[in-house]
Order: structure tokens, then C-alpha cells, then sequence
């Protein structure tokens, strides 16, 4: 039995702070574990609890372990790092847990510390040094990357490296996300770097700010111009700042919340003349609801935070709250939805989606069980944690409706996962983004009534 473990079946008395092992700033937070009894409503709602069923990789076995280091029964240490690491950090369990226990923010803290306490080393500190630091938070690099991919795409390359068996030098995993790689093309910010502002088809109603993400511009540029279109399409002129960042997800995940905090403190001034910021994707939009987090120990950016938190909204809750027109052109096929987590349970946002879905004509919602289940992509929890992630997947499909011939959701790390899903599975169904399919809707209307005239 390991050391975490027998902690786990101990309750000691508390002690003082000054015993503590968090040596560092920005620990976790003592209130977010003063309201958890151990009750146990949180176990059948975490994926690695179910796949593991030990008590370290529940919610409640994390929250104690995360107290016992507060407290100095416990080291930062493997056995510590182990189950902090290996949470998918999905939310679901603060959606159970009737007291909401932010297990989510205790993880992310903790994770902070860790790093700190243990830096990586070796070519793993390199390789997150070159994403985290090099990559994504600079759109230059971002768009070069983006070329590079391009290239690799319709040059032959991508054909020749698949078709010789070179592909295979790469880990499984990695290998199986190669093999969905979406079609890249040109970032949204690139193409519209000189337009102050795009303009609403029609009477302007609103203005809206757009975060369109590093990977998601990159990776997933059509649905950006998807957004784009459906925004001015229902009377929004869209602005996009040229200053904006990374939303900071990935780094504060991984540990790094100082380059979180850089981040944040970047966007909150990019969009600081916005009254609206739309974000499509789940993870950077449950980010940018969080910097507030950040900051509780720096009173005049918590407050800006705040502030800035409260203007963003998801694509399909700003549609449903602000009334969007509903399509007239009808999309006939078999759908089911996918909750992202960071979208149920990070945002509470659930039945806007579904409805944007529904009132497309000809579209038929099929029921998925356990719609809010991770689908283990969690950010790069599948590069991360490759075996963990494919179990969680292989029971995420277990519960795709067989008749279905597509599956929406609202983040892009879930739709390469559930891609890869898909794949390896042997099923046919297509990954959508929610706002593609309005778009489409929109399209085909617009092509209707050119062709009436």
C-alpha cells in the first residue's frame, strides 16, 4: 500500500499552516476543501475513479491529499504528484458534490506548486518549454506553424510519410491524432488583420469582441469564420483585437500559472474596450471565466479580472440569450450531442447548444447517455496521459448512439478526440462544431433564395 493511500484512510487533526508544504505563493486555497465531508457523491461522476476505482484518483481522495500537504502529514512528492496529475480536471465532480467543492481550482493549485516544487526535466521540460512558452502564446510563430502543417498537407509529404510506414516512428497515440488532423487554412486573425471591424449583414444590433483562440485559429480556422458568419449574420459587427493571447488554459493546466497570469493580464487589456467577448471553444472560455482565480492575491487585478470575466460568453448561450434567427433551409440528419466539459460543467452551459441544434430544420436530436462524461482530451491530457485518455474514450464511444450520423460539441480538443474515437472504433458519424452546422443552415438558405430570384 503506498503512502497516499494509507493517508487517505487516516483523518488527523488539523494542524497549523506553518507546517505546511505548499511552500509557495499562490497555494491551494483552504476554502475551497473546508466544505468537503467525504461524503462520496463526487466518485461515480470522476472517469479515473471509475477506470482505477482507488481512492486516490477520486475527487475526495485529491482534496484530502491536497489537505494532508497543507497540513505537513505529506510531502510534495511522487505520491502526491501521481493523482494530481492524472485528474482530468473536468468539473464533474463540483456539479455532483452538493456543497460545490471546487476540486477543479484545488488541482489547478496544487499543480503549481508541484511544478515548483519539481520542475520537469530533460526533454520533457524542453518540449513544454517549446509549446508553452515558444509556441503558443506568439501568433507569428503560431501562423508560421500553421504554414509548416499546411505544407506538410498538400505538398505530398503528409501522403508519403503515411503511406511508407514513417508516421509510425511517433508514438500510437500521436499517430492517431495525426490521422484526424483537421484540413489547415488560413487563420482568421491573419485574414481579417485589417478590418477594424467586420460588419453585421444588415442592420447592426450589437458589437462583439471574438477570441479566436491559438490552436483554434490554427487548427480549426473554419469554424472561427463559422463564428464569424453566424455573428454577423444575426446582427453583430465583430471585433477582433489585434493584441489578443493564448487564453493561458494549457500553462495554468500544466502547472504554469505564472505564464497564465501573463496571459490573462494580457487579454483583460486586448479586450478592455469590449462589452461582449465570444469564445467557441469550451476550455477558453471556462479559462477566461477563471482569471480571476489568478489574482485573489493582487486586489487591483482581481478586480479587473472580475470585471473582464463577466463580459465573456459562449457562442451558443450569447445566440440563445440575445435571440438568433433560426434557419429556414433544412439539414436532414441524425445528430447527438456531446457536452465538452468545460462547457457543462466548467460554465453551466448545456441547453443553449441543443437548442441552437434543434430548430435546424430537418435536424433529428438523438439522446447520447452520460452526454457530460469526459471524453479524455482534457486539454493534452491525451498526449499527457495517452492511457488514461484511451480508456476514458473507449467508454465515452460506448455511449454514442449507433444511428447517428453526427456527433456536435463546442471544443476543439473534443472533436480530435472524439475523431479519434470515431477511427479506431470503426463508426462513421462526422464531428461538428454546433455553430458549423447553423452556419451551414445559413448557407443553404442563402443559396435558396439566390436561386428564387
Amino acid at each position: 500500500m503506498s503512502v497516499s493511500e494509507k493517508l487517505l484512510q487516516q483523518d488527523p487533526p488539523c494542524t497549523t499552516n506553518s507546517l505546511s508544504n505548499f511552500k509557495w505563493s499562490d497555494h491551494p486555497d483552504e476554502n475551497k476543501w473546508a466544505d468537503c465531508v467525504h461524503c462520496g457523491m463526487c466518485l461515480e461522476s470522476c472517469p479515473t475513479y471509475e477506470i482505477t476505482g482507488q481512492e486516490q484518483h477520486s475527487p475526495r481522495g485529491r482534496v484530502h491529499l491536497i489537505k494532508s500537504v497543507a497540513e505537513g502529514k505529506l510531502e510534495v512528492n511522487e505520491y502526491f504528484t501521481d493523482p494530481v496529475f492524472a485528474c482530468l480536471d473536468c468539473r464533474a465532480c463540483t456539479t455532483a458534490c452538493p456543497a460545490d467543492v471546487d476540486v477543479g481550482g484545488l488541482i489547478e493549485e496544487a499543480r503549481g506548486q508541484i511544478r515548483q516544487a519539481l520542475p520537469l526535466k530533460g526533454w520533457k521540460a524542453a518540449v513544454n518549454k517549446f509549446f508553452l512558452q515558444e509556441l503558443f502564446p506568439h501568433s507569428s510563430r503560431l501562423n508560421n506553424f500553421g504554414s509548416f502543417l499546411k505544407f506538410y498537407q498538400k505538398s505530398g509529404i503528409q501522403k508519403v510519410v503515411r503511406k511508407t510506414g514513417l508516421i509510425h516512428i511517433m508514438p500510437d497515440h500521436l499517430v492517431d491524432m495525426e490521422s484526424v488532423m483537421p484540413e489547415i487554412n488560413e487563420p482568421v486573425r491573419k485574414k481579417y488583420k485589417n478590418e477594424p471591424v467586420i460588419k453585421a449583414k444588415g442592420m447592426t444590433k450589437n458589437e462583439v469582441a471574438f477570441l479566436t483562440g491559438c490552436v483554434m485559429d490554427v487548427m480549426f480556422s473554419d469554424i472561427n469564420e463559422a463564428t464569424i458568419n453566424v455573428l454577423t449574420r444575426n446582427g453583430n459587427d465583430v471585433v477582433i483585437p489585434n493584441q489578443q493571447t493564448c487564453c493561458g488554459a494549457l500553462h495554468v493546466h500544466a502547472g504554469d500559472r505564472e505564464t497564465g497570469r501573463k496571459l490573462a493580464k494580457q487579454n483583460i487589456e486586448a479586450f478592455e474596450q469590449s462589452e461582449t467577448v465570444i469564445v467557441n471553444a469550451a476550455g477558453c472560455g471556462c479559462m477566461l471565466h477563471d482569471y480571476p482565480e489568478l489574482f485573489r492575491d493582487d486586489p487591483i487585478w482581481h478586480e479587473k479580472a472580475l470585471g473582464f470575466s463577466k463580459k465573456v460568453k459562449d457562442i451558443s448561450k450569447y445566440l440563445y440569450d440575445t435571440g438568433y434567427d433560426k434557419p429556414k433551409a433544412e439539414i436532414k440528419t441524425k445528430i447527438t450531442y456531446h457536452d465538452a466539459c468545460h462547457l457543462a460543467h466548467g460554465q453551466g452551459v448545456r441547453k443553449e447548444p441543443r437548442d441552437l441544434l434543434i430548430n435546424i430544420p430537418g435536424v433529428e436530436m438523438v439522446h447520447m447517455p452520460n452526454a457530460d462524461r469526459c471524453c479524455g482530451s482534457a486539454g493534452i491530457y491525451n498526449i499527457t496521459n495517452p492511457e488514461m485518455a484511451g480508456e476514458v474514450l473507449e467508454s465515452k464511444m460506448q455511449n454514442v448512439p449507433d444511428d447517428v450520423e453526427m456527433i456536435s460539441m463546442g471544443n476543439p480538443g473534443c472533436m480530435l478526440q472524439m475523431a479519434i474515437g470515431v477511427q479506431k472504433y470503426g463508426r462513421n458519424q462526422k464531428i461538428v462544431h454546433t455553430v458549423q452546422l447553423l452556419d451551414w443552415a445559413y448557407q443553404k438558405e442563402s443559396e435558396q433564395e439566390g436561386g428564387n430570384q
